[in-house]
């Protein structure tokens, strides 16, 4: 008999996908409403805000005193939608076809509503162990609001057992993702007229150059370094994603800027990648600084999501395998907060309804079938007496 969904799930998910919590907005209100659900059943909520107040993390405890416990969490923000072709309006959260559509409908509104909409069921529950929600704010450009909650929950001295993060896996629990870390480049040359080249610094030529060692570097990744299996991709990876410079055709330009990324595999090691990019810069400023002395390259940290690993031995997984009624695990190849708890010490798994494929997607979508076997999911914890 196929599992069925609660009509307060379904209503509670379509509520916060009509909440605008596009990264570069508010999650506010999203968080106020997560709050007031949790008082109405007397669970205090730790809130912690970003510089501005204008952005939240939820962290609450469900079995307050209990040795330890289970983290549920998920990021309350989502991607913009501008430029896409939707049939439907995104903050429509339009039920069709056995289908909740809408932004952060898969990604990943509706396992957060799942879990608040059975908050009850862990405050009653006889199990051993609390439930922990750790909802957070910007994962979409950067998990930066995580990193404060993990802060925030040490410093309180939470040690919790282990952490599912919710993520679109079609409730296969997955076990790895690559690391996005991602920089800014920017050029400082001596611009001149183009018919003095020898006293000018062009720029974007040099930009060029450090460009051309990221496309190198690429190169050697799908060229010689060793495969792991079970990614789209079986190798790190490497790419610029904007240049910007250059003010006419007859100006040596005399700044220049570039963006890049690397998504490297658990087992390699991107904070070298990035020593690479930045030792073969300096060996080109010298020859730059004859010319003029303030030329150079300086470079900005954008993002820096670590990679993943866990193990399909691992308690956790084991753990949400049984919940979500699977014996496989899975990769996946987008990346999540689950490396930040895991780098912790808190035992990670990824596991969430709905498809990444439909996610950030024109009509973004998660069948109510999905959603229904996450409602299962939570109600196997709520009962759960073991971890593993």
């Amino acid at each position: 008999m196929s599992p069925t969904l609660s009509p307060q799930s379904l209503a509670l998910a379509q509520t916060l996908v009509r909440m605008n919590t596009v990264s570069a907005n508010s999650n506010l209100q999203l968080i106020d409403l997560a709050q007031s659900h949790l008082a109405a059943l007397g669970v205090k909520s730790r809130i912690t805000y970003n510089a501005e107040r204008t952005k939240a993390n939820l962290f609450a405890t469900l079995g307050e005193g209990k040795p330890a416990g289970v983290i549920v969490s998920g990021h309350t923000d989502t991607v913009p939608w501008d430029g896409q072709d939707w049939s439907v309006d995104p903050l429509s959260a339009t039920l069709q076809n056995e289908r909740l559509y809408g932004r952060g409908s898969a990604d990943m509104k509706s396992f957060i509503a799942i879990a608040l909409s059975n908050a009850r069921r862990f405050l009653e529950s006889d199990s051993p162990f609390a439930v922990h929600f750790a909802f957070s704010y910007e994962e979409e450009i950067g998990c930066f609001g995580v990193k404060e909650l993990i802060a925030d929950m040490r410093d309180a001295g939470i040690k919790p057992l282990a952490c599912i993060v919710g993520e679109p896996t079609s409730m296969v629990p997955a076990i790895a993702h690559k690391g996005v870390y991602r920089y800014r480049c920017c050029v400082r040359g001596k611009e001149a007229h183009s018919s003095l080249t020898p006293q000018s610094v062009n720029a974007i030529e040099m930009a060029a150059r450090v460009v051309g060692k990221v496309r190198d570097m690429a190169e050697g990744f799908e060229r010689s370094e060793p495969r792991y299996e079970g990614f789209d991709v079986p190798f790190s990876t490497a790419s610029v994603g904007q240049f910007h410079g250059g003010i006419a055709d007859n100006v040596v330009p005399r700044d220049a800027e570039f963006r890049y990324e690397f998504r490297d595999l658990p087992t390699a090691d991107a904070k070298r990648m990035q020593a690479d990019v930045r030792a073969y810069a300096a060996g080109l400023e010298p020859a730059m600084k004859k010319v003029a002395p303030d030329a150079g390259f300086s470079f900005e940290t954008i993002c820096e999501i670590p990679s993943f690993l866990g193990a399909a031995t691992d308690p956790v997984t084991l753990l949400a395998q049984r919940l979500a009624g699977e014996d496989r695990t899975t990769l996946v190849a987008f990346g999540t907060e689950a490396g930040l708890f895991k780098n912790a010490g808190i035992p990670t798994v990824v596991c969430g309804p709905g498809s990444i494929e439909q996610a950030h997607q024109p009509d973004e979508f998660v069948s109510l079938e999905q959603l229904a076997r996450c409602e299962l999911f939570m109600e196997r914890l709520a009962t759960s007496h073991t971890i593993g």
